[in-house]
C-alpha cells in the first residue's frame, strides 16, 4: 500500500520538452514510474526519450490518447498555475507542482480550482513525492529511499532527503515520502498527509519535518493529537527568522 501514487499511477509529464523536464522524466522513468506522456503546447505529435514518450499539444488530449490519472508540472513559474488549471480541468485526480516561484495571487486562483475540481495538488515550490519501489515524481533521489512501513512528510526538499536518509540508517524503511512545498499557498498539508497515512495500512509510524512560522505544524498537531493512532516523530527546523524576514 502507499499514499496518492503508486505503480499503476499513469503519469503526464507538463513541461516535458524542456531541459528540467525532459531530465527528471528521464530520471523518472528510470526508478519505474509508468510516464505514459507529456505535454508541450505547439510540440505534440514527437516521440522523446528514445522514443519511450510521446507528447502531445494538451492535457486534455493526453488523457484521451493514454488515460493519463497523474500529472507533474515543470514550467516556468508564469505558467505554473494555467498548467495546474489545466490539468485540473482535464480531470487529472493527483497533480504535482515543482516549479518555484508561482506568485501568490496565481495560487489563490489556483486553490478555488483545484477544491472545485476535487484536484489533489501537491505543491508548488516542492521535491514531489516517492512510493518507494514503484512510482517517484518529482526530483527525490530514488537510490536514498528503502521500503519499509515509515511515511515522511515535510515542508523542505533537502530535509525531506535527511530525514529519509535518517530513517534508512535506523533501519526504518518508508512507504511514502512527500514534500508538501514551503510556499505561503499549497495545495496538500501536512494534516491532510496526515489522514492519508492513518487510513494506510501498511504505514506504521510518520516523521513530520515541519518549519518556524506559520499555523500548519500546530493544525496538523492538534489534529493527531485526537484522531491519530500510529506514532509520529516531529522536528521544526530553525529557531529565529533573519532580521526583516517573515516565515
Amino acid at each position: 500500500m502507499s499514499i496518492l501514487v503508486n505503480k499503476d499511477s499513469k503519469v503526464v509529464v507538463q513541461g516535458i520538452t524542456g531541459s528540467e523536464g525532459q531530465f527528471h522524466a528521464g530520471q523518472m522513468l528510470d526508478y519505474g514510474t509508468n510516464v505514459v506522456a507529456g505535454v508541450t503546447p505547439g510540440k505534440g505529435g514527437q516521440k522523446i526519450l528514445d522514443d519511450r514518450v510521446p507528447v502531445f499539444n494538451s492535457v486534455e488530449e493526453a488523457v484521451e490518447h493514454s488515460g493519463t490519472d497523474t500529472s507533474i508540472i515543470f514550467v516556468p513559474p508564469p505558467f505554473a498555475a494555467e498548467a495546474i488549471i489545466e490539468a485540473s480541468f482535464a480531470g487529472i485526480s493527483v497533480v504535482v507542482c515543482i516549479t518555484e516561484g508561482v506568485p501568490v495571487h496565481d495560487m489563490l486562483k489556483v486553490k478555488r480550482v483545484v477544491n472545485q475540481k476535487g484536484t489533489l495538488l501537491i505543491g508548488p515550490n516542492c521535491p514531489g513525492i516517492i512510493t518507494v519501489d514503484e512510482c517517484k515524481l518529482g526530483i527525490m533521489p530514488g537510490f536514498i529511499c528503502t521500503k519499509g512501513n515509515i511515511g515522511v512528510i515535510s515542508k523542505s526538499g533537502t530535509l525531506t532527503y535527511e530525514a529519509i536518509d535518517q530513517c534508512v540508517n535506523a533501519g526504518l524503511g518508508q512507504t511514502t515520502a512527500i514534500g508538501i512545498g514551503g510556499d505561503p499557498i499549497i495545495g496538500t498539508t501536512m494534516q491532510d498527509c496526515l489522514e492519508l497515512f492513518e487510513a494506510d495500512p501498511e504505514t506504521e509510524g510518520v516523521v513530520i519535518i515541519g518549519e518556524i512560522g506559520g499555523q500548519m505544524e500546530i493544525e496538523a498537531a492538534q489534529w493527531a493529537n485526537g484522531n491519530m493512532s500510529k506514532p509520529i516523530t516531529g522536528f521544526i527546523a530553525g529557531q529565529t527568522a533573519p532580521p526583516g524576514r517573515r516565515m
